[in-house]
């Protein structure tokens, strides 16, 4: 798994198209943006109890990608319980 990852806007399919040749056999992933609307789905229902312990995202991508069409994140490091 990269160390690295660039998150590129759905807008610029050329940057997605250069990052994933450039970065084809280095250890980085290049993914386009999957969000859409809001950050997350929205129901009519009451909510629930949050399952998740922390939330996956770090830090807000959302600049960078309407500025320059990409960003580049870190991967947290996850630990495996019992090793």
């Amino acid at each position: 798994m990269a160390d690295l990852v660039f998150i590129v806007s759905r807008t610029e399919p050329k940057h997605y198209l250069y990052l994933t040749h450039v970065f084809a056999d280095e250890s980085k992933d290049v993914v386009l943006d999957r969000r859409i609307g809001g950050e997350r789905r929205r129901s009519l229902r009451s909510l629930r109890i949050e399952r998740r312990h922390i939330d996956r995202r770090h830090r807000d991508v959302t600049t960078e990608l309407q500025s320059s069409g990409w960003a580049l994140v870190r991967r947290p490091v996850t630990y495996t319980a019992g090793r």
